[in-house]
């Protein structure tokens, strides 16, 4: 079979080329979602010299049925729920809190790791272009989105490799600018439109998050001397 795209690396320069006109702008910021959002993120960044961090959002996974998102929760304290799902599955409110619970600890412990004692960047008036390596059921998307919301970015874009048609259509309305590369149908999965899709550990996106910082900071340097 054809496969889009040979790893998250290759899909973050397909991604970069056509976010080309956001390059070198002091008002432009990537985040990625982690944490294989992380890795083609870092790709953007470094293409278009602009700095990169993380945003750290977790899904809800429905009991006995992990991978199926009943919703997402994110930083800042905002939940995202799938009403289709819960109430499909007649799922009691505190099986959703005991979920959010255990999910809270593990986005706390993640943005710790992460950060390094590093703050969150300022966002209030940016551009922030938010990544994802691709998008199922959006949830986790969404939370992330709701969560920026409340920082007040000035303008807010959604880019990812690849998407279910009908995910993607749903964000237009929810972001200011939507890119997803590729629109399969039928969708299958993310993993399907990828050649390589091993799984990203936490050590990993911490040190694409040093190492991003680490290239910019020598951008800067080059472009001082260069004056």
């Amino acid at each position: 079979m054809e496969y889009s795209f040979c790893d998250r690396v290759e899909a973050g320069r397909d991604l970069a080329a056509k976010l080309k006109h956001y390059a070198n702008r002091t008002d432009v910021i990537v985040l990625g979602l982690p944490r294989g959002g992380v890795k083609v993120a870092a790709e953007v960044a470094r293409e278009l010299h602009v700095p990169l961090d993380v945003f750290v959002v977790r899904k809800l996974g429905t009991p006995g049925h992990p991978e199926l998102a009943m919703g997402a929760i994110a930083s800042g304290g905002v939940r995202v729920l799938n009403a289709n799902v819960i109430n499909a599955l007649r799922i009691p409110d505190k099986v959703i809190d005991a979920v959010a619970r255990d999910e809270q600890r593990e986005l706390e412990r993640r943005e710790k790791l992460y950060r390094n004692g590093r703050p969150p960047p300022v966002l209030r008036g940016r551009t922030v272009i938010l990544i994802d390596d691709g998008l199922a059921t959006g949830a986790t998307m969404r939370a992330a989105i709701a969560a920026l919301r409340k920082l007040h970015p000035a303008r807010l874009v959604m880019a990812v490799p690849v998407a279910a048609p009908e995910i993607c259509d749903e964000f237009e309305l929810e972001v200011d600018e939507t890119l997803c590369a590729l629109t399969p149908n039928p969708f299958v999965a993310v993993g399907f439109w990828y050649r390589h899709f091993p799984q990203v550990t936490d050590e990993e996106v911490r040190n694409l998050l040093q190492q991003a910082d680490a290239e910019l900071h020598e951008i800067a340097a080059q472009r001082g001397m260069e004056h």
